[in-house]
């Protein structure tokens, strides 16, 4: 699998991530070219740590310098089947290049590196991708703004009606902590589990939540929001490029009468700016969704993404989104399922979710 394929004056390979002076290089790559935390070869490799879903991708060079990097999560599911995926567990990937010619090189190579590795489907967060295939602007969108200069002003630019629910907050017996040790961890799956759970949405396992932590070390923490000592709203954020994108979090049920979700974020912005964060990235949400209204509340402009898939002849194309019809039903089963259950069946199904 390492033979190069030849595509004009670049060369396309498949990448050894196992090969420290490769991983560094590409680490490199990805912060020249201002690339996404789901670029960085630390994701690809605590997603194979933690979910066995395996790290792979495609560089391309010229005269021995990287010129593209195509980041790849080899998923394998009995459920959902088996892709090629950019990136896996993701919002964000896709080909970085850089010219739009390397980044058709490298989905071009995907394509035959998919057939070879049996995966009849490949799906790319971001990037460009060959007109022939699958492209979807209006599905999701993403959220993105600056941060105010001060704490006042990070309140005052947040809407009216938003701001009185943050306002409440800050009058309510609520404490806030940042760390990444074990007490944060375990207060972070607690509700993050629960929260995804109530949603109908199997939790991923806690060892994604801290291979990303160990791989990402002090570009990501968690921030966490406690009522009388007990965790009601907790977030897994990343630090990447002068934003901060909180990634993975939730809130109890206790958390909306007590707006610690409301408050989880307004610290957030709080602690990023003054850990020299410029922009809050809000992740995406799919159009018109409660998330992607809520996101609005807090008055972010939402940005349509664009996502591409390729199907090998013959075959359908993967489908893993929780709002078609086939997983429905699957859904409100799930919503009612006791937390212990859901928390021990539920990260077995969610690895093949990359």
């Amino acid at each position: 699998m390492n033979a190069p394929f030849p595509l004009s004056a670049e060369n396309v390979s498949l990448v050894q991530l196992r090969d420290p002076g490769e991983f560094a290089r590409l680490e490199g790559f990805v912060a020249e070219m201002g690339g996404t935390p789901f670029h960085r070869p630390a994701w690809l490799r605590a997603v194979e740590k933690s979910t066995g879903q395996k790290a792979t991708g495609l560089v391309a060079e010229k005269c021995g310098n990287v010129t593209g990097w195509l980041p790849l999560s080899e998923v394998h599911s009995p459920i959902f089947g088996r892709a090629l995926v950019s990136s896996g567990f993701a919002v964000g990937g896709g080909p970085l290049a850089s010219n739009a010619r390397t980044a058709e090189y490298l989905c071009r190579s995907a394509e035959e590196l998919a057939l070879r590795m049996s995966c009849p489907t490949i799906e790319l967060r971001g990037g460009n991708a060959p007109e022939a295939w699958q492209h979807c602007q209006d599905s999701h969108a993403g959220f993105v703004t600056d941060l105010a200069e001060d704490d006042e002003q990070q309140l005052l630019a947040v809407p009216r009606k938003q701001r009185a629910e943050i306002r409440k907050s800050l009058k309510l017996d609520l404490e806030v902590s940042v760390g990444r040790d074990e007490a944060d961890r375990a207060a972070h799956y607690a509700v993050y589990a629960e929260s995804v759970r109530n949603l109908g949405t199997p939790v991923f396992p806690r060892a994604l939540f801290d291979a990303m932590l160990d791989e990402f070390g002090g570009d990501a923490d968690i921030l966490t929001v406690r009522h009388k000592g007990v965790p009601v709203a907790s977030v897994l954020s990343f630090y990447h490029n002068a934003a901060v994108m909180p990634y993975w979090g939730g809130g109890t049920f206790a958390a909306r009468h007590l707006r610690a979700n409301e408050r989880m974020y307004y610290e957030l912005m709080l602690h990023a700016r003054k850990r020299g964060m410029a922009r809050f990235d809000f992740g995406r949400s799919k159009t018109e969704s409660g998330p992607y209204n809520y996101k609005k509340n807090w008055g972010f402009e939402p940005q349509p993404l664009s996502y591409a898939s390729w199907t090998a002849p013959g075959h359908e194309k993967r489908d893993i989104n929780p709002n078609s019809d086939a997983y429905s039903a699957k859904i409100d089963l799930w919503k009612r399922l006791p937390l212990k259950i859901a928390n021990t069946f539920g990260p077995m199904i969610a690895r093949g979710l990359a």
